[in-house]
């Protein structure tokens, strides 16, 4: 074989070598200049071998030559690369092997004689510097590895990155979403508590008036009695008088009969002094429940209070109705005294229960009006052995469902149909009893047969 075209056969290794080197080193990204340089690698052969055959020159260093021009290329390009740490090795890999071609073929050209001398010692070196090329090359590949791993760990961790923070923002966008949902639901929130507060205290209002509706026809109806007196005496009084003057007018007098007529005279001016006095009465009381509580608690006489409130509660309905009948009995215990007690609070509470009780007795009698049915308010107080006193408002009506006696207490709960109740007045008279005064206020029925109410207050 021509000596000449053993530089053809190595121009192959050559394309190998440069194939494998872009590849391992990724030189269309890193180097794109020199990586489109490197498809010429072959020139420098064909150049060699041109050259050669122009001026007729027979060398078996050709091959060689071109190999140590290869190999210089390739170092050059690790050089240029020595920042990529796989290039680095490559370089300590390549570097011995490259040398001892450089000196194996400036002693072929200047002394082959050295070269035959030394034959031993020169495969011995060229020996090692292929052990040494190829356990670097094991190295760099190694790195490269481990490099890659790297790189494909940092990419996972760059998209899982770009993942959180999209997350991040889709979560802050959403956040600021829902907090401005809630700001709005907050405001529309504040905005039906603000309503809602208006209506109850109106509706607390509206019972409060009711219930001064309520005492304020029972008073109305009681009060007509001592003033139908006062009008009944005062009447019989004038004639009295008118009597008497024409008795004093006659000429033939009888004392007797002035006697007797002014005594029926004093006896009505008596009457009247008290019937007036008791519409007097009334009316201070229909004023003390008007006048807004104080707070301050005083002596009550319960026995008093529930007498009073039971007559003005009687004659409240039969204001509203009057061919209403009902049986009122009263068991009062003597030995009750007094109590430490808002009487005003009290006779809210009282006045409440006692309406209730009627007009519980006033529907089972319009339910039932032909079955003997007599309708019955009772109320009993008494003292109890562990210094409480308590009072019991009974009534005979159809009394309370089991399933609504749990509620009866919540405010705006109400068994009335809608339009006669407002569901506060249980309500108001359960906070009076508990939280004014320390009590308890409970309630025991059965379903048809009647209702009981118990209030207790401490002695």
């Amino acid at each position: 074989m021509n000596f000449n075209t053993s530089v053809l056969i190595s121009i192959v290794p050559a394309l190998l070598i440069v194939r494998g080197l872009r590849r391992f080193l990724d030189l269309p990204v890193r180097m794109p200049r020199f990586n489109a340089l490197l498809n010429h690698i072959w020139v420098p052969g064909v150049v060699l071998m041109g050259l050669a055959y122009l001026f007729e020159w027979k060398s078996d260093q050709l091959d060689e030559f071109y190999i140590f021009i290869v190999l210089s290329i390739v170092v050059l390009v690790l050089i240029r690369l020595s920042f990529y740490r796989p290039a680095r090795t490559l370089l300590l890999a390549v570097a011995p092997y490259t040398l001892y071609a450089a000196i194996e073929l400036l002693i072929a050209v200047t002394g082959r004689d050295l070269l035959k001398e030394y034959d031993d010692v020169f495969e011995t070196s060229q020996g090692f510097a292929f052990i040494w090329l190829f356990t670097f090359l094991f190295i760099a590949r190694s790195q490269k590895k481990s490099l890659e791993a790297e790189r494909l760990q940092r990419e996972e961790e760059e998209k899982a990155k770009r993942l959180i923070e999209a997350q991040n923002a889709e979560l802050e966008r959403l956040v600021a979403e829902r907090t401005s949902t809630l700001t709005q639901q907050t405001e529309e929130l504040r905005e039906a508590l603000t309503e809602l507060r208006t209506t109850q205290a109106q509706l607390i209002q509206a019972e409060k008036m009711a219930s001064l509706g309520e005492l304020t026809a029972g008073i109305a109806h009681e009060i007509q009695n001592p003033l139908n007196f006062v009008t009944n005496f005062s009447d019989v009084s004038a004639e009295l008088i008118t009597e008497l003057d024409e008795e004093r007018q006659k000429s033939e007098r009888d004392p007797e009969l002035e006697a007797e007529l002014l005594e029926d005279l004093r006896q009505n001016l008596t009457k009247i002094t008290f019937h007036g006095q008791r519409a007097a009465s009334i009316v201070r009381g229909m004023l003390e429940h008007s006048r807004a509580s104080s707070g301050e608690r005083q002596p009550t006489d319960l026995n008093v209070l529930a007498d009073e409130y039971l007559r003005l509660a009687y004659h409240g309905l039969r204001a509203k109705n009057k061919a209403f009948n009902a049986t009122m009995n009263t068991d009062f215990d003597p030995n009750l005294g007094q109590i430490e007690a808002v009487s005003q609070d009290l006779g809210r509470v009282l006045l409440n229960l006692f309406t209730n009780a009627f007009y519980a007795v006033h529907k089972k009698q319009e339910a039932h009006p032909q079955d003997g049915y007599v309708p019955t308010v009772s109320v009993r107080t008494h003292r109890t052995a562990g210094n409480t006193v308590e009072v019991h408002v009974r009534d005979n009506g159809a009394g309370i469902p089991e399933g609504m006696q749990q509620k009866i207490f919540q405010p705006f709960f109400t068994t009335k149909p809608t339009g006669e109740g407002t569901g506060l007045g249980l309500s108001l008279s359960y906070d009076i009893v508990t939280k004014g005064h320390g009590g308890t206020l409970t309630v025991e029925s059965e379903e048809g047969t009647g209702t009981e109410f118990i209030i207790t207050l401490p002695a």
